[in-house]
């Protein structure tokens, strides 16, 4: 059985997030709707197949600017959200 996940990130260009967790986290559809096309794509192409864990360890704490967080920051937010409920 698969999780599918919608998150609205706080702070950041994008406006909602959905990603796939099969029952060992392994992330298997992400998109994104807003943001920066390509370099979300690029994350997309990146952590699919990915166990959320290993994602979160990579891209928490990631910042944008000065906001404060940023898409990438938003992606492990949403995972840890999920994999720790």
């Amino acid at each position: 059985m698969s999780k599918e996940i919608k998150y609205y990130p706080q702070g950041t260009c994008s406006k909602e997030m959905y990603f796939v967790l099969d029952n060992n986290n392994i992330i298997h559809e992400f998109r994104v709707e807003g943001g920066c096309n390509g370099n979300l794509k690029g994350i997309r192409s990146l952590i699919i197949g990915m166990k959320a864990e290993e994602v979160i360890d990579k891209l928490e704490g990631t910042m944008c600017r000065d906001r404060g967080t940023s898409c990438p920051d938003q992606i492990a937010k949403a995972l840890k959200k999920v994999i720790n409920k």
